[in-house]
């Protein structure tokens, strides 16, 4: 008997040692195998999703940095109509996560969209770069003051390049950083915290991407010409494309659990259709599957919350399905792990909408700032400076603070709050929020200092650079990029950590949709703000010379609701209840 006692344990204990060498969280191989993990994901797999990042922001903001010269110097367009153009465009590369989201979710898993859709961005990029280097595809450059505008034909190419990259970033922004958190298990404490430290490298990334494109690109497109400034980028969109699909052997995939948008109209129909239904107070007499494993595949089961407690009548079983035994229809009774998706995601809304101010004011780096940049003096000794290129002193501060945040604030912040992350995704999230406000003031005060120079040197209504040095934007940038660190990372984390397993691709998507409507702000302020400033033939705030305007008032508004925006913030952060999952 005590052989036999003796055996099994054994056979226990080897059974314990094999299953874990195998990931927890449900991931598989590219051929749908369960994974081990010392042979897959974890860092081995993060070299090729960082380099496709690194590569592929290249080629974004080779294109995003200086659209704006762009559209004002060769495609002859005016300040605000251009910047109007760039933020609407930008808010769309935002909104079409929402598409690519769905899709990986649903179908075809975040592998097989960031593939499909890299190639409709390559194309994009490859049309972009046609439209500015074929004569007969662009407008001919100014004659003195005579600058003819882009034909219809020309303009249809030039956006029809873009729009494409529009498209093949909806694949792209929501499910690389996704794709790249996967590799690691979230039922192992150690790759838990490393995935903490991903979201930290994952944006630096980004940023070195960035770097190149605000500096060398810039300098390219301004110098070299807008053909080869655009193709370049097009060359990186293809080095990317290589990197992703050299790391598939290391790879850990997690299975789409289906259309998550169908999940939750279920749960909002079955609900209801129980409206007259009074719900327990005891949440375990509500439905779920009785093996108590979640019936969404790549999904862990939920803990039942005591919020939004009108939707739980979804997961009621009625007197019918009670005799009948039949609980398969999904638009009369829902688990209580899918009525707790849904609420997740009304949860989440108060900190969403949070970014959307935030990611105005970020608009302004690649619109305002430069139109600011193009008033003052460039030029260091002979060399002069793109002011789209100060957008590199953003950057910059990431890659400074990215590290200094990983490696210095998180440990000794870890000794005070005893959190694995040193602070909370909410609290450095909001800690983001506040240094923003002083990226707009440091905007204001150089503005001012810039208008008065131009008054002092009668230069008021003349449209030419005032001699003050364009380096005085260096700490609006820096400041800005301080706030990155800890408003952008902070808010991947919270999306991804908080959002129900099968549904992360689309609240990454969410999360990218705050930077969509962030730029759409900006275009309704500036359009609003340009409305009625320029009343009674007033040049207003922010006219194509802005020397007559006055962009600082701009900034001070930009600045006024970041505050605002930051205390709504703290009451929602505050209330905020985080997921439970089993």
């Amino acid at each position: 008997m005590e052989n036999n006692d003796s055996s099994l344990v054994e056979q226990s204990l080897l059974q314990d040692e094999e299953s874990s060498q195998y990931t927890g969280d449900g991931s598989v191989d590219f051929k749908g195998r369960p994974v081990l993990r010392h042979n897959t994901g974890n860092w081995k797999a993060c070299p090729f999703i960082l380099g496709n990042e690194c590569c592929e922001r290249l080629a974004y903001y080779g294109i995003g940095s200086n659209l704006v010269t762009y559209l004002t110097h060769k495609l002859h367009q005016g300040n605000v109509s251009a910047a109007r153009n760039v933020t609407t465009w930008q808010g769309t590369c935002y909104l079409t996560p929402l598409v690519g989201a769905v899709l990986a979710d649903s179908y075809w898993g975040r592998y097989w969209t960031i593939a499909v859709f890299s190639a409709i961005y390559f194309i994009g990029m490859c049309t972009l770069t046609l439209s500015a280097s074929v004569p007969a595809l662009k407008p001919a450059d100014c004659f003195g003051s005579v600058c003819p505008p882009a034909t219809p034909a020309q303009y249809a190419i030039f956006l029809f390049g873009l729009y494409l990259i529009a498209l093949g970033t909806g694949g792209i922004k929501p499910c690389v950083s996704s794709f790249g958190a996967d590799q690691f298990d979230d039922t192992d404490p150690q790759e838990r915290i490393k995935k903490g430290s991903f979201f930290n490298w994952f944006y630096f990334s980004i940023n070195i991407g960035a770097f190149v494109s605000s500096t060398f690109i810039v300098w390219t497109q301004e110098n070299a010409g807008w053909g080869i400034g655009f193709g370049i980028p097009a060359l990186f969109m293809g080095l990317a494309i290589g990197s992703f699909f050299l790391g598939t052997p290391l790879y850990r995939f997690q299975k789409p659990g289906g259309s998550p948008i169908t999940r939750m109209l279920q749960v909002v129909v079955a609900s209801f259709r129980k409206r007259r239904l009074v719900v327990p107070e005891d949440s375990s007499l509500l439905y779920e599957t009785p093996d108590k494993r979640s019936a969404i595949l790549g999904s862990r089961t939920l803990e039942h919350s005591d919020e939004l407690r009108c939707l739980d009548r979804a997961a009621i079983v009625s007197d019918a399905e009670r005799k009948s035994g039949d609980n398969s229809n999904l638009w009369r009774l829902c688990t209580v792990t899918q009525v707790e998706e849904l609420k997740i995601l009304i949860r989440m809304f108060p900190i969403w909408a949070a970014g959307i101010v935030f990611n105005s004011v970020y608009a302004q780096l690649s619109t305002m700032f430069v139109e600011q940049g193009t008033m003052m003096d460039t030029s260091i000794g002979s060399f002069k400076i793109p002011p789209a290129s100060l957008s590199c002193f953003d950057v910059i501060s990431v890659i400074f603070w990215v590290p200094v945040y990983d490696r210095i604030i998180v440990p000794i912040a870890r000794k005070f709050t005893g959190k694995e992350r040193g602070f909370s995704e909410l609290q450095r999230m909001g800690i983001g929020l506040f240094i923003s406000i002083f990226s707009m003031l440091a905007a204001a005060f150089v503005e001012i200092k810039r208008l008065q120079l131009a008054r002092e040197l009668e230069l008021v209504d003349k449209p030419v650079a005032v001699p003050i040095s364009v380096l005085w934007q260096i700490p609006q940038y820096f400041l800005f990029g301080a706030a990155e660190v800890f408003t952008n990372v902070g808010q991947l984390e919270f999306f991804y950590d908080q959002s129900p397993d099968a549904m992360r691709s689309l609240c990454t998507a969410f999360s990218l949709l705050t930077t969509s409507f962030g730029n759409y702000l900006s275009s309704f302020i500036l359009t609003v703000v340009t409305y009625f400033t320029t009343q009674g033939g007033k040049p207003g705030w922010i006219p194509d010379n802005l020397n007559k305007g006055h962009l600082d008032y701009f900034f001070w508004l930009l600045a006024g609701l970041s505050f605002l925006n930051m205390l709504v913030y703290i009451v929602s952060a505050n209330k905020y209840k985080k997921k439970k999952a089993s």
